[in-house]
């Protein structure tokens, strides 16, 4: 297996209440096999803000405690979690693993990713994340940009001083447009009145104000606002996500499966989520080509109902690693190529290298 870390330009700053990317350091996985290889990608971080895991972090897992326990065994993709079970954590890099295993054996099946989950849609609505600006006016312009492009839903990113009058403005300009909110941890219970101010707008859900550990909190507020609560970061495992919707901390799930270990726990997660009625939808870590074709196939899955943050390549990235993933009119092609459907393009994938290592059996 090759470790390759990417530094990939984003087209413009991205900016959450957890800092300011202007690139997208990646770390990619590739596994040569005896029959196909196969590409994951690892969404953690360079800094460890969104989560414990950062890429450096998950890099050295992975070379030292979880690759090895993989090595002479020949494992499927279906026996890679239980394999690597006893190293604690780590869910993104574990995730990686396992999207690298899953990828070279749909491959030598030739079979796509989307079939392999039992996909349900040849396409999914595409929705667009976008960032806390410098003015409001800044912002309004931008969200108008992305609705002539044809983004079906707009998420806006809050904190502290930048969340009601930006909301407000927004709501103005489009009364009519499908708008979320994600707090991304920013807030505490001390803030749920103040919180309250959201309901006005009609949004279709409140994102992660809180820290990802208290559930609780987010009970209390899901009892005292009528914004719908969806959970993100607090969200690492299919037992975690029914916890959650069973103590009424939130009643939609954002699944994003480097966050929860993988495509496979992912798809756990939307089989019990539809089973109870609890809407679900895909959430977007600036991946490249390989885990953004991913997400798409798990999006068309029959459960997700509300659209992710799957935008098109060109949202981030003037160039990608693979061939780009194209939004028209508000909408992705699902991947129809064995496996996740995209590859690097070997010149592409030189340029945006950092450095890599191979790691033998």
């Amino acid at each position: 297996m090759e470790l390759r870390w990417l530094s990939l330009p984003l087209v413009a700053p991205f900016r959450t209440s957890f800092g300011i990317q202007t690139h997208r350091e990646a770390l990619l996985l590739h596994v040569v096999g005896d029959e196909a290889d196969g590409w994951g990608e690892c969404v953690a971080l360079a800094e460890p803000v969104y989560s414990a895991e950062h890429t450096d972090g998950a890099a050295h897992v992975i070379e030292h405690h979880l690759f090895p326990r993989l090595t002479g065994r020949d494992p499927s993709a279906a026996d890679v979690a239980a394999l690597l079970r006893p190293v604690r954590g780590h869910r993104m890099a574990k995730a990686a693993l396992e999207m690298a295993v899953l990828d070279a054996e749909l491959r030598a099946a030739d079979t796509s990713f989307a079939d392999y989950l039992g996909a349900s849609r040849s396409e999914v609505a595409s929705g667009v994340s976008v960032g806390i600006m410098d003015s409001i006016d800044e912002l309004v312009t931008a969200v108008a940009a992305y609705l002539d492009q044809g983004y079906a839903r707009i998420k806006l990113k809050i904190e502290p001083g930048w969340d009601v009058e930006p909301v407000r403005a927004v709501r103005a300009a489009f009364p009519d447009q499908p708008l979320q909110v994600d707090g991304n941890a920013a807030y505490g219970r001390e803030h749920i009145a103040h919180l309250r101010g959201l309901d006005e707008f009609g949004l279709l859900l409140l994102e992660q104000p809180f820290d990802e550990e208290d559930v609780v909190g987010h009970a209390e507020l899901a009892r005292s606002v009528a914004t719908p609560i969806c959970l993100d970061e607090s969200i690492t495992s299919l037992q975690t996500a029914l916890d959650a919707v069973e103590l009424g901390a939130c009643s939609i799930v954002n699944i994003k499966p480097g966050r929860v270990g993988g495509y496979l726990e992912a798809r756990r997660i939307h089989d019990a989520c539809l089973e109870a009625g609890v809407p679900v939808w895909c959430g977007g870590m600036l991946e490249t080509g390989i885990g953004r074709a991913a997400n798409i196939a798990l999006a068309s899955l029959p459960g997700f109902t509300l659209p992710g943050d799957i935008s098109g390549s060109d949202r981030f990235y003037a160039v990608d690693i693979t061939e780009p993933v194209e939004m028209v009119g508000g909408r992705v092609s699902v991947p129809a190529g064995p496996g996740f459907g995209r590859s690097p393009v070997p010149g592409t994938l030189e340029r945006f290298t950092r450095r890599s290592i191979w790691l033998r059996a």
